[in-house]
């Protein structure tokens, strides 16, 4: 399977579709994801076309581990959670949704469920507030 350019995160680094921005640089973008399983959960993506891990380049998976680290020393940070998930699929049978390579940064309370991903769409009125303390936190 190729990569597809119109898969929402290539559209999300086109600017084709609007996003709650945590962090940019000019290897990755970090955002608010809009179906979260828990308060303050960040998507990073490189912005390199790769479909999977398999297919990032060394430099484009050096980039955008060294900011999932940074997003989640922000969250943690910000937000105080009792720990932090980071969730990564590679391809259909693994989970993968979205065929553009990228991090889940979960922040985690001790008793409280995630809530099912993909079900529940947030506005983005809900996450700005807690990207802007996410944002603080950098």
């Amino acid at each position: 399977m190729s990569y597809d350019n119109h898969n929402i995160f290539a559209k999300i680094l086109r600017g084709e579709i609007p996003c709650v921005k945590v962090f940019e640089d000019e290897k990755t973008l970090a955002f608010m994801d809009v179906m979260p399983e828990a308060e303050g959960h960040v998507l990073v993506v490189p912005k390199e076309n790769a479909q999977d891990i398999l297919d990032l380049s060394s430099d484009g998976l050096t980039a955008m581990m060294a900011t999932v680290q940074r997003v989640s020393k922000a969250v943690d940070k910000a937000l105080e959670p009792d720990g932090i998930l980071l969730k990564q699929y590679n391809r259909a049978p693994a989970g993968q949704s979205i065929f553009h390579v990228h991090f889940h940064v979960v922040p985690r309370w001790e008793g409280v469920s995630l809530a099912p991903h993909g079900k529940v769409m947030a506005q983005a009125a809900t996450l700005e507030p807690v990207a802007l303390k996410i944002r603080a936190a950098l």
